[in-house]
């Protein structure tokens, strides 16, 4: 119970820390089978109820209700004891008030000719009345008028706002019931959504009140996360540690060539050695980066972007000159391996494929933000080859060199999104290109 709790709050942290403003097109997505299972409910609700007053009135034209049996034989015998007492005034006048007070009805006495003689409790003059006639012996002597009082006509209104409140807890139940049946589905569209992301830590909410189906797929879900998280930082851990101990061989390798080159050993052949060496080393340390985003193990600190720039350019052997500051001092939000890593590669790029480096440029475009721009002096990108020039395994056209994967500048925009920015490449009107990436300050 308590893995369960913590895997709940884990699940709604990330979710929040996510997706704390997420599009009106992901609601209606998520709302999608909601509304179709209250729609479903609300249309069995109005099939129903359409049938119930279907059979009815099929039953109705095909057979006399007993309530209109019993009204027309009410009727009849009404007739029949005021055709008794009619002659006589008295007791015609107490059965009328006799009869409105015990059925609770107004009514008027009427003589053959329609002409009202006698009203019982008001009278029915303003009314829809019921007539009923006085016949005796084929004869009519008269009629009585009946109508409803006033306290009697709400009825049927009370029982419509009966029937009202029925159908709409019927409603209300409905919308409940889809919200309850949707509702687990959602969470785990959206766990799913958050692993498809990278959020391996996203897990769905279980309890002891879900025990069915809906708790079993989210159980399943959330082993199969929390292995594929754990499969991956094994190979992530192995990935790093193989790319570690690489580097050991490489060193003696290098310290092997001077040794050659001091006891006379050809010096093409030493070059092409350190060349090599050279070239694995960045690969390995290409493959330690990429491995440290892929876990995101990322150690942001707060770094001078002046110092960052000028250790990149004394690594790779480069003048401090060439460095430009615009705007007086930055800093930026980063990690230090990564960063270093990204400048490496843009000065890399631009030894390689862009003949020689023109200049490295720090600069804040935004407050907030902070850009890296390394400028060069060669041919700049082709047409076809600028939409493609952070995809991996890409070498800009017109290089003399065909060294390297083609990894570096697929590297600078991964670990520039990686930090919350972006990377670009452009040629320039006056010649060369220019690469950069941005940083949050």
């Amino acid at each position: 119970m308590r893995g369960r709790w913590r895997h709940r709050r884990e699940y709604w942290h990330g979710r929040w820390h996510h997706h704390g403003h997420r599009s009106t097109h992901h609601f209606h997505a998520r709302s999608g089978l909601r509304r179709r299972i209250f729609g479903w409910f609300a249309g069995a609700i109005i099939t129903t109820a359409l049938l119930l007053v279907g059979v009815f009135f099929v039953l109705g034209l095909f057979r006399p209700s007993t309530w209109s049996q019993d009204f027309e034989r009410g009727r009849a015998w009404v007739g029949k004891q005021a055709a008794r007492v009619w002659d006589d005034p008295a007791e015609r006048l107490r059965f009328a008030e006799e009869a409105a007070a015990d059925f609770d009805l107004q009514l008027d006495l009427k003589d053959a000719r329609g002409n009202v003689f006698h009203s019982a409790r008001g009278g029915c003059a303003k009314n829809r009345a019921l007539e009923i006639p006085i016949v005796r012996d084929g004869a009519r002597l008269g009629s009585i008028s009946v109508c409803q009082t006033p306290g009697a006509r709400a009825q049927p209104s009370r029982l419509l706002i009966a029937l009202a409140c029925v159908v709409a807890g019927l409603w209300m139940a409905t919308g409940r019931i889809a919200r309850r049946l949707s509702r687990p589905l959602d969470e785990l569209a959206q766990v799913a959504r958050d692993i498809g992301q990278g959020n391996l830590k996203a897990r769905a909410g279980t309890s002891c009140h879900q025990p069915d189906e809906f708790g079993v797929v989210a159980e399943a879900m959330n082993d199969m996360a929390a292995r594929i998280e754990r499969q991956l930082k094994e190979q992530g851990e192995l990935l790093a540690a193989v790319s570690h101990e690489m580097r050991t061989p490489l060193a003696r390798m290098r310290i092997l060539t001077e040794l050659g080159r001091n006891k006379g050993a050809p010096d093409k052949m030493c070059d092409d050695l350190d060349r090599e060496v050279v070239e694995m080393d960045a690969l390995v340390g290409q493959l330690l980066a990429n491995a440290r985003l892929e876990f995101g193990d990322l150690n942001k600190r707060s770094l001078s972007a002046r110092e960052a720039a000028t250790q990149a350019l004394e690594r790779a052997g480069l003048p401090v000159e060439a460095l430009k500051v615009e705007g007086g001092e930055h800093t930026v939000n980063a990690d230090p391996t990564l960063l270093a890593r990204a400048l490496v590669n843009l000065l890399d790029n631009a030894r390689k494929h862009g003949t020689a480096l023109e200049a490295v440029t720090v600069r804040t475009p935004v407050p907030g933000r902070v850009q890296f721009v390394v400028t060069d002096k060669g041919p700049g990108f082709a047409p076809e080859q600028l939409e493609n020039a952070f995809q991996p395994f890409q070498r800009a056209n017109g290089s003399e060199r065909k060294d390297g994967l083609g990894l570096g500048l697929s590297l600078v925009r991964r670990i520039a999104e990686a930090h919350g920015g972006r990377a670009w490449a452009r040629n320039r009107e006056q010649g060369g290109a220019e690469v950069g990436f941005e940083l949050s300050a």
